[in-house]
Parts: C-alpha cells; structure tokens; sequence
C-alpha cells in the first residue's frame, strides 16, 4: 500500500475516532401520575444522552468502514479464485493488502473485535484476525440479516444480534456494499463485527442508583447491552425484551416512560428509540417502581 494513500488514510481514522466522546419477559402497562412525572423525565433525559452516544460511536465505526471501502486494495477480489470452503476464504497470506486495512482498523477502533469480505453470493472471502477465519462453522453468509440488508438498501447497514460463526458468542455487525464503478453491480461486503462486551463495560460504568438498569436492545428485542455486571453470565446472554410495551414503542421512534410488570415486579421502564443508518434499536431504563399508579 504506497505511503502517500496510507497516510491520509490513517489521519482520517485518527480524526473520526476523536469524535467518539432468551426467555421472554411477562407484562402488563400502566401510565405513571403527575407526581412521578418529575422522576420519569430525568430518566428520559439519561436515555436520550446515551443514545446520542451511542449512535455517534456506532456511526464514527461505520464511517471507517465506508472511508476503506473505497480503496483499491479493498474494492477488489484478486484472490476470489483461491477461496477453499477447507479455509473458510482465501489462505492467510493471500490479499496482504485487504489483510493490513482489516489490521489498521482493528488497531485503530477498539468497538471493532473482526473485519471480514464477503463476495457477492455471501461467501467469505477474508477474515480478520484470521484465527476467526479459522474458527468459521459456515462458509456463506447470504442468509444473515446484514448481508440481505446492504443487498436490499445499497447503503450501509447496521445487524441485529446474531451468534458469530467463528467465536460462538453475540455479535452485531455493520456491513457496507461496494458497488462497480463501471456498471454498477455489486463486488462484495465490506464488514465488521462490534465489541458487545465494550458496550456493555460502557453501561457498568455508569453512576446508576435505585437498583436501575439500562440496557441496549436491537430490533428484535435482543439485549445488546447491559449496565447489570452479570450480563456475561451464557445465561443472561440471550435474554430478550420484545414483549414489552416499552420496547415496542422505541423502535417506533417514541420515547417515554411506562410502569411494567416485568417477571410478576413492578418496573418503572422508560426508553429511547436508537437509529443508526437504517436501523432502529432501543434503549430501556429499568428499575423498581412502589408509587401509585393508574390504569
């Protein structure tokens, strides 16, 4: 890669990351009085500070994403004839120069923990590090959400929760497409997966009182992210918030609090829609509610 293209490169990463400042829950919902009104609307506000955050943080990764996308040693397959479904892609010293932007981004962005090329068809083309090459237990990845939504938007794409092929463990990922200049078909997916467990370390260190938890949730109701220290117990890893009435209304892009009955306890549950490109997730602030309420 000439120096004078990975110069600038670098500098652009540089400057975007200093921008970086399952079992189903039973329910039911009542709105909250006027009296608690005051308690509801800090929670809010909270909610609306981490989501903020969090959408820059994932956009400043997308950005990356779409900047080294565009260059040649990435826009290009040369190696597309070496892919061994024994190797999950191509061997691991073929495509250095794809193989070094995947390093440089993965040095550069701590919320990336894999980067990965897909073709058209979905099959795998590289992995980074390549020891997740190695571990894949699939080979095409045409059936996964963010593969058919760059395919279906033309834009970047951000995933719902899914168990990562090569590590076994949840995983979001955000993909970008790259499209022929000449004729305008598309050349592969450029992708990455995130660092939950960053997100999560993020939640932990908030100042939370009251027995309140906060946790990110994707589009499906699958936590992403949790404030609750045991959240990467394997037991606690697929839980899922779908069922509840406040979920629902975030990722319709309303924001507000409800009291819940969450596993037979009274919740004061109030959230946050989160976009980030196409994709609306949802951000919840639980905790236990003795106040009056009505029907």
């Amino acid at each position: 890669m000439p120096s004078q293209i990975v110069i600038p490169i670098l500098a652009t990463l540089v400057i975007l990351m200093s921008l970086i400042i399952s079992h189903p829950l039973s329910y039911s919902t009542t709105t909250i009085r006027d009296l608690d009104r005051t308690q509801a609307d800090a929670a809010e506000e909270k909610l609306r500070a981490l989501a903020d955050e969090l959408e820059t943080r994932i956009n400043k990764s997308g950005e990356i994403l779409e900047i080294t996308s565009k260059l040649p040693q990435v826009s290009s397959t040369p190696f597309a004839s070496s892919i061994s479904p024994e190797l999950h892609g191509i061997p691991e010293d073929a495509d250095m120069p794809k193989r070094k932007v995947a390093q440089d981004i993965l040095d550069t962005d701590n919320d990336f923990q894999v980067i990965f090329f897909l073709m058209p068809n979905g099959d795998m083309y590289l992995v980074e590090p390549y020891s997740r090459q190695e571990n894949l237990t699939a080979n095409n990845f045409a059936f996964r959400d963010y593969y058919r939504g760059v395919v279906d938007t033309h834009n970047t794409y951000l995933g719902n929760v899914i168990i990562s092929a090569s590590s076994g463990r949840p995983q979001t990922n955000i993909a970008v497409p790259i499209f022929s200049e000449n004729n305008g078909t598309l050349i592969g997916v450029w992708g990455a997966g995130l660092n939950l467990t960053n997100f999560s370390k993020s939640l932990q260190s908030l100042n939370l009182t009251n027995n309140e938890r906060v946790v990110y949730v994707d589009q499906q109701g699958q936590k992403i992210a949790d404030s609750n220290n045991q959240s990467l117990r394997p037991n606690s890893l697929n839980e899922s918030f779908a069922d509840l009435e406040s979920f629902k209304n975030a990722v319709n892009g309303e924001s507000g609090t409800l009291i819940e009955s969450i596993n037979g306890t009274k919740m004061l549950v109030s959230y946050h829609p989160l976009k980030v490109f196409s994709t609306v997730w949802a951000v919840l602030a639980i905790q236990p509610y003795d106040g009056p309420t009505v029907s």
